[in-house]
């Protein structure tokens, strides 16, 4: 491995030879100048690995010298060394993009750290991930073979998230494999606990999670009742938990977290039933029997959320609350900037609900094109690419003019997906449901150890089509297959976004409310 190249630029150069011999002594090669002018054309014409730079210098001082840099290559890490500890002095560095800001006088030990935390960083955090996981992967095993309650599994689920987050960037594809693993492990036995359970979460004093059908009463009216700031409630379709992760931080620039609550999706995880529940606050066989106008089964003709502000309507009414609101469903970038340069004018509301499809989009999009395949090949880069859209779309404007006019803002999302790696085989009629992760209709022939099976739809809240309708769900990775050219089937679905099933990644979502930062 060839020597790392320091340029160190400094007007008292020979006051610093001992830093620079205890450096070379490590094996760094150090190139030195006196002043700015000069250091511009040996940076250009140098191949430096990183500069340390005087802040003050005569002539060029070491601001401009470090702009003229950043004009050059703008890569490349700059040290900021001052005598000044002035406050304007240190932002306008760091507003420049400099790696580090030193204050003078520098001992040996701390250029190296700053060295070490610029140029060796990735590798040492990669090395210490890996590490800190292998640590925790027996620990998580224990928990694997114990875990027997929902906020088990809640906590459990958020653990292997944080790990998958803390090794994305690691250079150790084996380590990152080995979670992979025991991620799938904990699908296996997470489907498991669901077959035992579901059922029982349906009936009205059992002990469960806060569900789809619930948490518009549990969890956003309490909010609603504090009367402290008007509520902007967003709800992003098909929002998985590592994609929330994502771009935390964007939001944490406007709004502080006050509460995190993760809480479960009902079956099947999909749009017509998770999110039309949430607005309804019903299961669906109560939406069918009650609101048969708005409810719409499987096979019936027609968009099956069509109804989501009438529910709400609905469900605010039949819980006694007096509240001025209003519902936004945003399913394309021009109704995203109408609502955000009309937003000012919903003020006075006491709740905004704001539905925004694009998430689901997504995931659609990478199955039926070739270039959304190519960027949303994994995990890792559908996070990315999910991140990069929120950065970049009128949500985050709206979130924005929300913080402005002091909104209380609520973020969840109806259900989440997982990439479906294995498919499995199943036969159903004509009017058998189409959605790759679950299935209902008459006469259905399955895999029996790959799917949850319904027999009893109204048990678990669902309207039942026609007399011997069921229902199946698919567990781990799998996707459900026609036996029928099964072969274009499968090459055409493999390792693409589903959901509908039962996974810890579609059905334990976020649930997080936020308080406006000043």
């Amino acid at each position: 491995m060839s020597a790392i190249k320091i340029l160190w630029v400094d007007d008292e150069i020979d006051l610093l030879k001992p830093h620079i011999m205890f450096l070379e002594k490590k094996n760094y090669q150090v190139t030195t100048c006196n002043n700015g002018r000069d250091a511009v054309e040996l940076f250009e014409s140098g191949d430096f690995d990183i500069v340390f730079l005087d802040e003050n210098m005569p002539g060029m001082n070491g601001l401009e010298t470090l702009a003229e840099m950043k004009e050059k290559k703008s890569a490349v890490p700059v040290i900021m060394i001052t005598k000044s500890e002035e406050e304007y002095i240190m932002e306008e560095a760091i507003g420049s993009k400099i790696a580090d800001y030193l204050i003078k006088p520098v001992n040996p030990n701390q250029i190296l750290l700053s060295l070490k935390k610029n140029l060796d960083h990735s590798r040492l955090v990669s090395e210490k991930a890996t590490l800190d996981y292998q640590k925790e992967f027996r620990k998580i095993s224990m928990e694997l073979m114990q875990v027997n309650t929902f906020e088990d599994w809640t906590d459990l689920y958020k653990k292997l998230l944080f790990w998958e987050l803390e090794l994305e960037n690691i250079e150790d594809q084996a380590m990152i494999q080995i979670l992979e693993s025991q991620k799938a492990e904990a699908n296996s036995q997470f489907g498991k606990f669901i077959e035992r359970n579901y059922a029982e979460w349906m009936q009205p004093k059992a002990a469960r999670p806060v569900l789809s059908h619930t948490l518009f009463r549990e969890l956003v009216v309490p909010e609603i009742k504090k009367k402290e700031a008007p509520i902007l409630f967003v709800v992003i379709d098909n929002l998985r938990y590592d994609q929330w992760k994502a771009f935390e931080s964007t939001v944490g620039n406007h709004y502080k977290l006050e509460k995190e609550v993760p809480y479960f999706a009902i079956l099947p995880t999909a749009t017509q039933y998770a999110r039309n529940a949430i607005f309804s606050g019903l299961l669906p066989v109560e939406m069918e029997k009650q609101f048969p106008q708005y409810w719409k089964n499987d096979i019936d003709e027609g968009g099956k959320n069509l109804y989501e502000a009438e529910f709400l309507t609905e469900q605010i009414r039949r819980l006694g609350l007096n509240i001025k609101q209003e519902y936004f469903k945003i399913t394309n970038l021009v109704s995203g900037k109408k609502l955000v340069d009309s937003f000012k004018s919903l003020k006075g509301h006491d709740l905004v609900t704001v539905v925004y499809n694009f998430v689901d989009m997504l995931s659609h999009a990478k199955t039926e094109m070739d270039v959304v395949k190519e960027l949303a090949g994994d995990d890792k880069a559908y996070r990315s690419l999910t991140q990069s859209w929120f950065k970049n779309s009128p949500l985050l404007e709206i979130i924005q003019q929300a913080q402005k006019l002091g909104f209380k803002l609520i973020i969840t999302t109806d259900h989440g997906t997982i990439n479906v790696k294995n498919p499995s085989k199943v036969i159903g009629d004509k009017n058998t449901s189409l959605n790759l992760r679950y299935k209902t209709g008459k006469s259905l022939t399955y895999e029996e150890k790959d799917v949850y099976v319904v027999k009893d739809p109204k048990s678990v809240g669902l309207p039942t089509i026609n007399m011997s309708s069921s229902y199946i769900f698919a567990k781990n990775d799998l996707f459900l297959a026609y036996v029928n050219n099964f072969n274009h089937y499968v090459s055409y679905y493999r390792n693409s976004y589903q959901h509908g099933g039962i996974s810890l990644e579609e059905m334990i979502v976020p649930f997080l409310v936020f308080n406006p930062k000043n």
